[in-house]
């Protein structure tokens, strides 16, 4: 085996990249990156009838956003079939392998009789041993692996520790179908031999598959993989994970929202911890990812979890980094309602302006977004039913004085703003919050929205007064 750590990530492009397989494709990428190897991507796309074109860019597009880059051109599966099928006819030629002439209702058969009698519906061996005189006239057969009988077939797995698969268990795999098409089980092992893969990182729904695997990779004289797999992920409830739990596919993410460096984070705590710690940049993963801490429980999904660490992710992230992060998503944000995406240079940099006010509000980039709209708001803006409330006849009274006190205003920042409202509010012997919360529905529309000493700065003085004025002269 050589030295570099050499791992992969093989989705098979039959939908798109699930939570799940973006957790396996983050564990290979920062054990490659840990250890000074790399990650290669394969496409397993052998099944041709389910294999679309739209499961493969959502794959690349989706290793793409979370930047978890791999090594040189993804491979893909099908074009190597030639190649899979060379070394099936050469364990044929070996005497490892064997033509089976069952048809599909005899294998039926032999399944439905195999459970009527306790036993594993598995292939019984019936052309193992066969004179090959027998074979049925204009039968294609298919190739099978003749698996060992005897003993056992046993793993030191890097996650699940020792793990023995009785031999009897498992049965003569199909390594080429009848019509000469090779099976994932034997593309898989040529695959991983070929591009030198020395860890097969997978979820632990792959356990069996490794010890037939293994003896295919035995029966060739090849060098066995490493192996680590990993739980699966549940729901918060314990169940299988589902979309009901909030479990998307990656671009789904993308669209509600999430940062990349946020959703790696999460990702990377599913199943693998240090210390207490729940928060890693993206080099202290590299630094202190191995193996070897990774649970044997399944780890659980908690999208409240999630939010929780996107809120954080947008407040730590400089106010250059997020405009960068909204501007590269701006096309895949799923922003509900009317609310839009800025559309000039002098919207964005007024954006960029009210992110400090606007990121410690926000969980997500659309919730950001959305809670900026009243920047871009075109006069007479909308008043929302809860902020209309606000603006009863006495509230646009009190909005006629505070034009008043605010016109004569020179320095239009929201410390010298603050000074001014103060004032006006102990001078008319009222709370700020009588004065305060018709000024956020006359500039905003809505009931809640940042400061308001932040929102008259950044509207300014002639946007400002303009909408306070719209709201005096009434409806």
């Amino acid at each position: 085996m050589t030295d570099k750590i050499v791992t992969r990530f093989a989705p098979s492009p039959t939908g798109f990249l699930h939570i799940g397989g973006a957790r396996t494709a983050l564990f290979n990428w920062l054990y490659a990156k840990a250890k000074g190897g790399v990650m290669l991507l394969r496409i397993e796309d052998t099944d041709r009838e389910r294999s679309t074109a739209e499961a493969i860019d959502a794959i690349l597009g989706g290793l793409d956003w979370l930047e978890l880059h791999w090594e040189g051109e993804p491979l893909y599966q099908h074009t190597r079939s030639e190649r899979h099928r060379e070394i099936a006819e050469q364990l044929l030629a070996d005497g490892k392998a064997y033509k089976c002439y069952c048809t599909a209702e005899e294998l039926a058969e032999m399944r439905e009789r195999a459970r009527a009698q306790g036993r594993p519906p598995i292939y019984d061996g019936t052309w193992r041993d066969r004179d090959p005189a027998d074979a049925p006239a204009g039968v294609a057969p298919a190739i099978r692996f003749k698996a060992p009988r005897e003993g056992e077939t046993v793993i030191d797995d890097r996650v699940q520790g020792r793990v023995v698969v009785a031999n009897k268990e498992l049965d003569d795999l199909i390594l080429l179908r009848s019509d000469g098409s090779p099976t994932y089980m034997l593309s898989v092992v040529v695959d991983d031999h070929d591009s030198g893969i020395t860890h097969v990182i997978r979820g632990d729904d792959h356990l069996t598959n490794a010890a037939r695997q293994s003896q295919i990779f035995s029966s060739l004289g090849w060098q066995t993989p490493i192996f680590a797999h990993v739980p699966l992920i549940h729901g918060p409830d314990g169940s299988k994970l589902s979309k009901r739990h909030g479990a998307l596919g990656v671009e789904a993410y993308r669209e509600l929202g999430y940062l990349p460096a946020a959703l790696r984070n999460y990702l990377v705590r599913l199943g693998w911890s240090h210390g207490d710690q729940e928060i890693f940049s993206t080099e202290e993963m590299i630094h202190l990812f191995d193996l070897g801490t990774i649970g044997r429980s399944p780890a659980r999904f908690d999208l409240a979890k999630l939010d929780s660490l996107n809120s954080h992710y947008i407040k730590e992230t400089s106010d250059d980094e997020l405009i960068r992060a909204i501007r590269k998503s701006s096309d895949h944000l799923k922003v509900p309602g009317a609310a839009e995406i800025p559309d000039t240079q002098a919207d964005w940099e007024m954006l960029e302006r009210a992110l400090p006010s606007l990121k410690p509000r926000a969980s997500t980039l659309i919730e950001l977004v959305d809670k900026a709209q009243f920047l871009f708001a075109k006069r007479p803006i909308e008043i929302d039913p809860k902020a209309q409330k606000l603006l009863d006849k006495e509230a646009r009274g009190r909005l006629s004085d505070v034009v008043a006190h605010l016109e004569g205003l020179e320095d239009w920042s929201a410390p010298k703003l603050e000074a001014a409202l103060r004032t006006y509010s102990e001078e008319a012997g009222l709370g700020l919050g009588k004065i305060a919360q018709p000024l956020r529905a006359a500039l905003t529309g809505q009931a809640s929205s940042p400061g308001i000493f932040d929102v008259l700065a950044l509207l300014g003085r002639d946007e400002s007064l303009g909408r306070i004025g719209d709201q005096v002269a009434g409806p």
